[in-house]
């Protein structure tokens, strides 16, 4: 035991040699080395001391660093993909395992991913040979769909992990360490932070509480930059450490970082994701507390079509999607001032024919539809209109489906005007569903060197799906209720246009000519 203590010392030492601080990157230096390094390799000449049969064996050498640090504030800079959570929840279960009566507190953007971290969590329990004594959830209402405050499980030697969406009310509670995990993706995370660091304050229950903070950059305005930048006081000290997905490579990580590069193909999001850049700015475009506002037990994700349910003006927005992410057709009755959600299909691996035949009679039912004609949605696009006719006013034609090809410059038309419907007086009536909040909860909007876009995170559940959708249904919803006409608009297709086509008389709002 002295022997391979002595080692452990020896290889974190040697592990954290090779990561940087707080200081200048060459990125491009970086970048030359990991494209041509030998995948599943290191760099450095650095090794696993632990024995195979140690589930710890399993780290690569910047989470051997983490691992091992013995700081009480650690902040880190981590790049996607690269087992951040892997990492800290193994150190929090191994906390656990050597201190009876111990508590960890996870904290996570969303309920998501506090759960996600807690699944991670259960596994590291698994190895270490400990057992779940117990597991409690608590919501804000009695329904599984409602909002989560918490959820805990109690190890067999009664150490807690508790996971918590990143929230000021949800983290306030008993002394305990902290990790916070993606901690610059938190709704507030300044009023959060303040929120938490009461917890460890007391190291009379349990001893002296730790902090590990570990996120993805969110861009210069949030909280964390804040923190990796200011000087440490006099006693406070942070131990910041970065890893890229660079650093991650050398030091093991099997990806091919050219081929990853190429496929993201967006240079801004490539810098922040995996190269821990802090962009100018970034925030969530839809927070939990407007989500809240427009949920509704009247508003169905599934709704059987007929006519006496057409007795009002129908809408969809359709995401396309095809191997990597669902597709999503989310439809929406107008009645009176409000949209009601009547359904939220989602459909996963469905080939394109078959989404054809599913689409075709929620289409018809339809006055408007907007339709992702981009990428792989082009060929279903192109059957779609041939069946329903496309909607292009400037082209003279008025069809049901319009053509929508995510550009920036149509993401800026569409999502601020689906902020907007959630605002009071909120138009929007959505399901009480966990899946559709934390889809709609992930859109980020980011700003970078004076411009905005829009983005969201991939994961196993899709790329915020249904968000897209829901944001074309609403602009599917603002044309068919007059506000694509133009009293110029249809006077002049009402004249005629060379070709001879004019809007048909149903489809103009009353009152167009007032």
């Amino acid at each position: 035991m002295e022997r391979l203590r002595a080692r452990v010392e020896a290889a974190a030492a040697a592990a954290a040699r090779d990561l940087p601080g707080s200081g200048e990157l060459d990125l491009e230096d970086l970048e030359r080395r990991a494209v041509a390094h030998k995948l599943g390799t290191n760099a450095f000449g650095w090794s696993n001391p632990y024995p195979p049969d140690d589930p710890r064996n399993l780290l690569f050498q910047y989470q051997f660093a983490s691992w091992h640090d013995p700081a009480r504030f650690i902040l880190e800079l981590w790049s996607r993909r690269a087992g951040k959570d892997f990492t800290s929840e193994g150190v929090a279960v191994e906390d656990c395992y050597k201190i009876t009566r111990n508590e960890w507190m996870i904290a996570a953007p969303s309920e998501r991913q506090a759960l996600d971290s807690l699944d991670i969590a259960k596994d590291w329990v698994e190895a270490f040979s400990l057992k779940i004594h117990d597991y409690r959830e608590a919501r804000e209402g009695a329904s599984s769909n409602t909002l989560l405050k918490s959820a805990e499980i109690t190890l067999s030697n009664k150490s807690k992990l508790r996971a918590v969406p990143g929230k000021p009310d949800t983290v306030r509670g008993r002394g305990c360490n902290l990790l916070l995990t993606e901690f610059d993706f938190f709704e507030n995370p300044a009023a959060t932070w303040r929120a938490l660091l009461p917890s460890i304050a007391n190291p009379l229950r349990g001893g002296q509480k730790k902090v590990r903070l570990i996120t993805t950059p969110n861009g210069k305005a949030g909280a964390t930059h804040k923190l990796w930048t200011k000087p440490d006081g006099a006693r406070m000290r942070w131990s910041r450490r970065l890893v890229t997905i660079y650093h991650a490579v050398l030091m093991g990580l099997p990806v091919d970082v050219a081929e990853l590069r190429e496929a993201f193909d967006d240079p801004e999001g490539w810098l922040q994701e995996f190269c821990c850049q802090f962009l100018d700015q970034a925030s969530v475009l839809l927070p939990y507390d407007l989500i809240a506002l427009a949920e509704s037990a009247a508003a169905t994700e599934a709704w059987a079509l007929s006519e006496a349910g057409l007795s009002h003006p129908v809408f969809a927005g359709i995401d396309f999607g095809r191997s990597g992410d669902p597709t999503v057709c989310w439809t929406l009755q107008a009645e009176g001032d409000a949209l009601w959600t009547r359904e939220v299909l989602v459909l996963d691996n469905v080939s394109s024919p078959d989404q054809e035949q599913i689409l075709r009679d929620r289409i018809r039912a339809a006055s408007r539809v907007c339709y992702d004609y981009t990428g792989p949605g082009i060929g279903l696009g192109d059957y779609l209109v041939k069946e329903h006719g496309r909607w292009h006013p400037e082209g003279h034609e008025f069809g049901r489906v319009e053509l929508c090809t995510f550009t920036a410059a149509f993401k800026r038309l569409i999502f601020p005007r689906l902020r907007k419907a959630f605002e009071p007086p909120t138009r929007l009536r959505i399901p009480i569903s966990t899946a559709i909040r934390e889809d709609l909860h992930e859109v980020q909007q980011v700003i970078a060197n004076g411009d905005y876009n829009y983005w969201s995170p991939r994961t196993r559940k899709g790329h915020s799906d249904r968000c897209t959708a829901l944001a074309l249904a609403v602009r599917a919803a603002d044309a068919g209720l007059g506000g694509a006409f133009t009293e110029e608009l249809i006077r002049g297709c009402l004249v005629g246009s060379p070709r001879g086509k004019t809007i048909p008389r149903h489809l103009i709002p009353a009152g167009a000519f007032r």
